[in-house]
């Protein structure tokens, strides 16, 4: 989503880090880009004013560290900003009340609120070990209550049995009794999708939390909306009061401008976002991890997150005792495809790696084909098992016979063979040798770099360019990186919280920000 941003920033900030010094001057231009990167986002006018006039405050006169240069203190103190403008901590949903806790969703139409509130469900059902009721109080949309009875049974929870003849006033007052009575912990309101200025709608919504008295108030919000999306939050929050907003579609490519508007026009906090359309695709928001996926700097906490959530203690395990053996099969091949592709495909890691903005958009430039993994666990999947654990049985009717059951050409069949085949013989150089011996199978000039690395943060860039012409690498190519230049040369740490925990008293840098007039970040003195 904010891919676009991102790469604004990118080019702002590559034009700021050769220079010795900023003036005042070098400071205005690189903002009224930022201003216009901000605009072009969809981000809300009055958040951009107040975050152009912020970030001028602290960059403009403030000194430079000793080995941090002018244009690395740009990009701490705009992330920093984006870190406000977002939310400073994360908030997650609050159920600390008395049971059965009630949780309203209210939202407009086509925001994805039904599909949340059973993504929710599973949330606290799975994580929280909660048991969930879940009732549908839209008798406005066709199916809407099906909808939600199906969805529940997809996720393991609970829904209220349907009454069709009763209003949703009814249905609230029904609900939160068979909660009671249930030993329910949890009950999730799913309210009619509405635009926020249907008074009649909103003046219902209003009488259901009357009755149901929610403890939290959940304004779910398509992140594709753009500006209006500060509206939306206003009049909701005006009449109910909300607690929390959920931000749905963040992995479509839209602008991102809601996310960055929301918590500084409204004051509520962003607790969840919504990213992909199944039942698990929901995730914390963590305004530091997004500052820094935003710029460049990729989320390497969340990654690590999601791989302990898909790839088990036990399954590591055995794994790292395979390759302390040097052993790898098709069948570990064909385990870590499938771990890959839960944890968001190529292009997901990809995203959440450091520095790895400009590979990702070379892949897509090549038109690499994800799918291609999804063949090949289908390819791997024709096999016996016997197969799989010796793949030198595959004679060529094997491979006829593979192809036809995957429904792949043998090509296809050859070239899986071939990439196990190098990623075998990787694997026993790895636990012969280590590094050294992984470096050997690239040949002398890759092998020396690999088996002696020496300490780049110690070299000059004339060293740097003779390393990369002997590996065969153009230095030009390395300029062109953001993320690999200050790391050479500059001995800075790419993650800026890394950057504010190893200086921590940066001059010029202090104090609360705070920005006039936006009820999320306080008001200016």
């Amino acid at each position: 989503m904010f891919e676009s941003l991102s790469d604004r920033l990118g080019k702002i900030f590559e034009g700021l880090r050769g220079r010795g010094a900023l003036n005042a001057a070098d400071v205005d231009v690189a903002l009224r880009e930022i201003r216009r990167a901000l605009i072009e986002a969809d981000v809300s006018l009055e958040v951009v004013r107040a975050f152009v006039e912020q970030v001028r405050e602290r960059a403009v006169g403030a000194e430079v560290t000793r080995s941090v240069t002018p244009g690395q203190q740009v990009v701490k103190i705009v992330h920093d900003q984006l870190v406000a403008v977002l939310g400073e901590d994360a908030v997650a949903i609050d159920l600390n009340a008395p049971a059965p806790v009630t949780l309203l969703m209210v939202g407009l139409q086509g925001s994805g609120k039904t599909t949340t509130t059973a993504k929710i469900a599973k949330r606290l059902k799975d994580r929280q070990k909660k048991k969930v009721l879940l009732a549908s109080l839209d008798t406005r949309r066709p199916a809407a209550m099906e909808q939600l009875r199906v969805l529940g049974e997809q996720v393991g929870v609970a829904t209220l049995p349907i009454v069709a003849s009763e209003t949703p006033v009814e249905i609230a007052r029904r609900a939160a009794r068979e909660a009671r009575l249930g030993g329910f912990d949890v009950l999730v309101l799913d309210t009619a999708g509405r635009t926020h200025i249907d008074e009649e709608l909103m003046v219902e919504t209003t009488q259901i939390r009357s009755i149901a008295n929610p403890h939290e108030i959940l304004l779910v919000v398509d992140a594709l909306t753009g500006q209006d999306a500060i509206n939306v939050a206003r009049s909701f929050d005006e009449r109910l009061d909300v607690t929390g907003i959920v931000l749905t579609r963040v992995d479509g490519d839209g602008r991102g401008g809601a996310a960055l508007s929301m918590r500084a026009a409204t004051g509520k906090p962003i607790k969840l976002i919504g990213v992909g359309e199944k039942m698990d695709a929901l995730e914390d928001f963590h305004p530091s991890r997004i500052a820094d996926r935003i710029l460049g700097m990729g989320d390497i906490v969340s990654l690590v997150e999601r791989a302990a959530e898909h790839v088990s203690a036990e399954d590591a395990a055995k794994m790292a005792k395979k390759l302390k053996k040097g052993s790898f099969d098709l069948e570990d091949l064909r385990n870590q495809l499938l771990q890959m592709k839960k944890m968001g495909g190529m292009g997901g890691l990809m995203g959440m790696l450091p520095g790895m903005g400009q590979m990702k958009k070379a892949m897509a430039g090549a038109n690499v084909d994800e799918k291609i993994f999804d063949r090949q666990v289908a390819i791997i999947n024709s096999m016996t098992k016997k197969e799989r654990a010796e793949p030198d049985l595959l004679n060529a009717s094997r491979r006829k016979r593979i192809a036809a059951g995957a429904g792949v050409e043998v090509s296809e069949i050859n070239k899986l063979i071939k990439q196990h085949r190098q990623m075998a013989d990787m694997m026993k150089k790895v636990s012969k040798g280590g590094m050294g011996a992984l470096g050997g199978m690239f040949g002398g000039k890759m092998g020396n770099m690999l088996g002696g690395m020496p300490d780049l943060s110690k070299m000059d860039p004339a060293q740097l360019e003779a390393m990369a012409l002997q590996a065969g690498i153009d230095p030009k190519q390395l300029q062109g990186l953001p993320s690999v230049q200050p790391q050479l040369t500059e001995k800075l740490p790419t993650d800026v919280g890394s950057l504010l925990k190893s200086a921590p008293g940066l001059p010029g840098l202090g104090g609360a920000p705070r920005f006039p007039g936006l009820p999320g970040l306080g008001k200016k003195k």
